[in-house]
């Protein structure tokens, strides 16, 4: 096919050059060699260099019985790599622009991802009129600065607690606990008249709060590892800052209520949000914790420093305080001047700013039931650790009682949402009722089913309680003197967790039971007394 024919294959032998090794050149390696190291080099040298080079020892002209260590091997092997670093160079910096194109793909991706898990957002809380009325800046600032409590929380938690042995973790979440309750008992009567005074101030003051828990978890993020003592007082400063927000938060709720919009439809929707977004950023504010102590505290801080900007982005119609009057959580009036008492006796039932019977046997009955939640979460968060209940103990089975309390108090805000305040007395009376039941069955039968039944009771009924006192509030107080009783009711609240939960530490883990019934005699005295309350006020009205 297409072969060369004999004549011109003797031409072509005719006409070659001689062979290089009968030119004046010497032989091929002597060229080769020459070739390499430049013109003028010795050709003995030049061909030991290109054998060190080449054999098996000596390849890519490192050292080895050809060439050792030599100059001329060193040279011979640069020059025949340049191209080859030309070509690394040039993939390098293709692969850099490729990844460089990938990078910021994904970034522009997550970035459309987030604007649209946003945009959903926002169409969920802006619903109902709340973007009008500014509800859903509430509702997603309180979501934000919740989820930085919590991170404080975990953080706390597993230094405190799950990093130490439960004998060590007792006293120090003794300690936590007891600086959790001083802003409540010190501070509460302080915190009050202070924001009183800046009642045309609320959006500054809620701006403070956030910012002041920013710092110090930076604070704590720092301290925390070396197990300072500084942990402490930072940590007071945390929780005095979040009554201080919780008071403030529960006067300006009040002021955006949508048209048509209860005050517990409202609060069941914030809480909501706030619940979805703390079983959120627990699992990450876990596992950071799980890496160091300091992570879940620095993003803490990002997170406050976040609420800070949104607080200052709330309409300006919440620092409005015309016509507003402490509360006064009593029955009947007292201290008043001439022109109040004079006011009061034009209000149907003769009081001004006391809340009266019944918002009054609501709030010894819910605050009850907080104390109830904070004695269930603590006390078996502790027992669990040492011993074991249904097979399992310690992470597995705190895991399982702290989730059937998420869980209770995620449905308390949806059932409350959907009842919309229908009879709150007998809400807050069958929620202490069934409560009590519970924890009577519960020590009797001591189980794992009947402790997840009675933990998630334990977050379900405080919960749909708390919308009920709210409802009781806003019909029961006039206007003037409302948010002034949601704050002081959300403090009192606040201060009932924390005394049950410092119960729940005291008592002994060894003795579930034993805890158990002491939980049941304290709920079934609170059925008795309100059942009682609530007779006499029945009695009261029909004889009137």
């Amino acid at each position: 096919m297409g072969g060369r024919d004999k004549a011109s294959e003797q031409v072509d032998h005719d006409t070659a050059p001689p062979p290089l090794e009968d030119t004046a050149l010497g032989s091929p390696a002597d060229l080769h060699a020459t070739e390499a190291l430049g013109p003028g080099a010795d050709p003995a040298a030049a061909t030991q260099a290109v054998s060190g080079e080449n054999g098996p020892e000596g390849s890519h002209g490192q050292d080895g019985p050809g060439n050792p260590g030599g100059p001329a091997g060193s040279t011979g092997s640069t020059g025949s790599s340049a191209p080859g670093d030309k070509k690394a160079a040039g993939r390098n910096a293709a692969w850099m622009r490729q990844t460089g194109s990938v990078v910021k793909h994904g970034a522009d991706e997550a970035k459309d991802a987030a604007d649209a898990v946003y945009g959903r957002i926002q169409r969920i809380t802006h619903a109902e009129g709340a973007g009008q009325s500014g509800l859903a800046p509430v509702i997603e600032l309180n979501a934000v600065v919740a989820t930085g409590d919590l991170l404080v929380t975990v953080a706390l938690a597993t230094s405190l607690f799950f990093s130490v042995q439960p004998g060590e973790a007792r006293p120090k979440v003794a300690l936590y606990l007891l600086v959790t309750m001083v802003p409540f008992v010190i501070l509460a009567p302080v915190i009050g008249p202070v924001l009183d005074r800046l009642r045309g101030g609320r959006r500054f003051a809620m701006a403070i709060t956030a910012l002041v828990r920013a710092l110090l978890a930076l604070v704590l993020a720092k301290t925390i590892a070396s197990g300072s003592l500084a942990v402490y007082p930072a940590a007071f400063g945390c929780l005095a800052a979040s009554r201080a927000y919780g008071v403030s938060r529960s006067a300006v709720i009040p002021r955006v209520l949508p048209v048509g919009t209860s005050l517990v439809r409202a609060n069941s929707r914030i809480n909501l949000f706030t619940l979805i977004a703390t079983l959120v950023a627990t699992p990450i504010g876990y596992g950071l914790g799980k890496l160091n102590h300091a992570l879940p505290l620095l993003l803490a801080a990002l997170v406050f420093f976040a609420g800070t900007w949104l607080a200052l982005r709330l309409p300006k119609h919440v620092d409005s305080d015309a016509g507003e009057v402490s509360a006064q959580l009593r029955r009947e009036d007292h201290g008043l001047d001439e022109n109040e008492r004079t006011l009061a006796q034009t209000m149907p039932d003769k009081r001004l700013r006391s809340v009266g019977v019944s918002v009054l046997t609501a709030l010894r009955a819910t605050g009850a039931l907080r104390a109830f939640a904070g004695y269930m979460a603590l006390y078996f968060a502790f027992m669990l650790r040492t011993n074991s209940i249904g097979g399992l103990r310690n992470l597995t089975a705190i895991g399982l009682v702290a989730g059937a309390i998420a869980v209770g108090g995620g449905l308390g805000s949806l059932v409350g949402g959907w009842l919309k305040a229908r009879a709150p007395e007998g809400i807050v009376t069958g929620c202490v009722t069934i409560s009590a039941i519970v924890a009577v069955l519960t020590a009797f039968y001591y189980n794992l089913p009947m402790v997840l039944l009675a933990c998630g009771l334990a977050g379900l009924a405080p919960s749909l309680a708390k919308l009920s006192l709210d409802a009781m509030i806003q019909r029961d107080t006039v206007e003037q003197v409302r948010t002034s009783a949601f704050a002081k009711s959300e403090t009192l609240m606040q201060l009932c967790w924390v005394l049950g939960a410092g119960l729940g530490l005291v008592m002994p883990s060894s003795h579930p039971v034993l805890a158990l019934s002491v939980c049941a005699v304290w709920l079934c005295v609170v059925t008795l007394l309100t059942g009682k309350a609530l007779t006499d006020q029945h009695s009261a009205a029909k004889a009137s």
